[in-house]
């Protein structure tokens, strides 16, 4: 809004827009619920951990565990996730810090609209989520293609 604003010529509005925006970064405040997204088989009471194989590039270790606030997200996750078992979304907890994604945050848009957020920190699973509405297969197809062909950096 501040850029439109800008190019409208109208700096106060700008000036306006710019701090609102600058006021939402840094350490997120959002309190949840938050939701894994994958295709592991797991209990209520266990870890998930730093250090997996990335989704999207092979040969990348992460060096953060992703979650999101949105059971649509970690769906798409789930879809997305290496592995051969059932898409299946957890109710997790972090047990430290965390940040907002900066693979997903401010790319396009101030903020973090998609309530996506990573920690070094372990995430405990707290429950199961066991419906949602899941992904067209056609559009998870889209996706998959999409990754392959994308060569951008993972901030890592």
């Amino acid at each position: 809004m501040a850029k439109c604003y800008e190019t409208l010529n109208n700096k106060e509005k700008a000036k306006s827009y710019d701090a609102l925006s600058n006021a939402h970064k840094g350490l997120p405040t959002d309190k949840g619920p938050f939701y894994h997204g994958t295709k592991a088989d797991l209990q209520v009471g266990d870890l998930l951990v730093a250090g997996g194989q990335s989704n999207y590039k092979t040969d990348l270790i992460m060096n953060h565990i992703y979650f999101t606030a949105l059971v649509t997200g970690a769906g798409l996750a789930a879809a997305l996730a290496k592995g051969e078992g059932r898409e299946r979304i957890y109710i997790v907890e972090p047990t430290g810090a965390f940040e907002n994604d900066p693979n997903v945050t401010d790319k396009k848009f101030p903020g973090n609209l998609t309530r996506s957020y990573r920690s070094q920190a372990p995430l405990k699973i707290v429950g199961e989520v066991m419906e949602w509405a899941r992904q067209m297969p056609e559009d998870i197809k889209q996706m998959k293609e999409r990754l392959k062909r994308n060569d951008g950096e993972i901030i890592n």
